[in-house]
C-alpha cells in the first residue's frame, strides 16, 4: 500500500509541476486559476461524489459512513483543541490564518483520489463522510475565525453548496439503490476524472503564484506546517489504532487528516479582507511538504499501526 499511494503521490507531484509551469509561461494567470477552482469546487467535485455513491449498498457501508463522520468530526475537535493551545492570539495578527491552514484539509483536492486508488469507491465514501464534517464546520467555526461571527444565512449557504447536494442526491441513490442510465453514469465518471489533474494543477499554479523564498524566513509558517501535516495526522492515527473500524473507515480518516492546508483558507480570506497571501503560502508550502510526509504517515500505518 506504501509504494501506491507513493507512486500516487508522485504522479500528483508531477500534474502540480505542469500547473506551475502554465502560469510562469503565461499560459493560466491569476483569473484562470481562479475559474479551475470554482470548476473544481461547484463542477467537479459534487459530480465526483454522486459518482463514489454508484454501488452496491450494504448495512455495513452504511456504517462505515457514520463511523467516518463521527471520527472526521472527533479529527476537527482535536484540531480545534490543538491550534488553539499552540497559535496564540496574543501579539499575532494573522492567528485566524494560521489557525483555520492548520485546522482544514484540502480533503477533497488530494484526499479523494489519494484513498480512491488504494480502496476505490468505498474509500471515496468514507472519506466522503469526512467531507460532510468539514462543510458544516468550515462554514461555522471557519467563518467565526475569519470574521468573528456566524450567521443563519452564512451556514444556509454552506449547507446549499453543490458539494452537499452531491451528497445529498449520491446518498439517496445509494440508499434506494437507483442505479443511473449508462450514458448518464458514463458522463459523470468522465467528468469526476478530472478531480485529481486540475486540483493539483491548481495547487501548481498557486505554488508558482507564491513567493516561496520570501515565506520561508517566517517562522510561523513551519509551526503551522507542522501541526497541519504532522502533529493532527499523528494524534488521530494513534485514536484510530485503538479503535474496532475497518480499515478502508481507518486510512479514509487518516488521509483526509493528514492532506495539506485547504484553500478554502484562501478564499475565505479573500473575501473577507483578510491576509490572503499568507494563506496562499501556507497553502503551497503544506501541499509541498504533504508529497513527503503523507507516504511517511502512511508506511507507518501499514507497519506499526493497522
Amino acid at each position: 500500500m506504501f509504494l501506491v499511494i507513493l507512486s500516487q503521490v508522485f504522479k500528483m507531484f508531477l500534474l502540480m509541476m505542469i500547473g506551475y509551469l502554465c502560469f510562469r509561461t503565461k499560459l493560466v494567470d491569476h483569473q484562470g486559476n481562479k475559474t479551475l477552482s470554482n470548476l473544481l469546487l461547484m463542477v467537479i467535485n459534487p459530480f465526483l461524489i454522486v459518482n463514489a455513491f454508484q454501488m452496491d449498498y450494504t448495512p455495513s457501508l452504511m456504517k462505515g459512513f457514520l463511523y467516518s463522520f463521527l471520527l472526521a468530526m472527533l479529527t476537527h475537535a482535536i484540531g480545534i483543541l490543538i491550534c488553539q493551545l499552540m497559535i496564540k492570539k496574543t501579539g499575532n495578527p494573522d492567528y485566524n490564518i494560521e489557525r483555520f491552514s492548520g485546522l482544514y484539509s484540502n480533503c477533497g483536492f488530494m484526499g479523494i483520489p489519494l484513498i480512491s486508488c488504494i480502496m476505490g469507491n468505498e474509500g471515496v465514501l468514507y472519506i466522503t463522510a469526512y467531507m460532510v464534517a468539514f462543510n458544516l464546520l468550515v462554514w461555522t467555526h471557519g467563518l467565526l475565525l475569519m470574521t468573528g461571527e456566524t450567521t443563519l444565512a452564512q451556514l444556509k449557504k454552506g449547507l446549499t453548496s453543490p458539494v452537499m447536494f452531491g451528497i445529498l442526491i449520491g446518498l439517496f441513490l445509494f440508499v434506494t439503490q437507483i442505479q443511473l442510465p449508462g450514458i448518464l453514469s458514463d458522463t459523470i465518471h468522465y467528468i469526476s476524472a478530472l478531480n485529481t489533474p486540475i486540483g493539483m494543477m491548481i495547487a501548481g499554479i498557486s505554488l508558482a503564484e507564491t513567493d516561496l523564498g520570501l515565506a520561508l524566513k517566517n517562522k510561523r509558517l513551519y509551526l503551522t506546517t507542522a501541526i497541519k501535516l504532522l502533529l493532527i495526522p499523528a494524534v488521530m492515527l494513534l485514536i484510530l489504532t485503538l479503535l474496532p473500524v475497518s480499515s478502508g473507515v481507518r486510512y479514509a480518516i487518516l488521509i483526509a487528516a493528514a492532506c495539506p492546508a485547504a484553500t478554502t483558507c484562501t478564499m475565505f480570506a479573500l473575501r473577507y479582507d483578510g491576509n490572503y497571501r499568507y494563506a496562499s503560502e501556507i497553502f503551497a508550502f503544506s501541499t509541498l511538504l504533504s508529497m513527503l510526509t503523507i507516504p511517511a504517515l502512511i508506511y507507518a500505518a501499514e507497519h506499526f499501526a493497522f
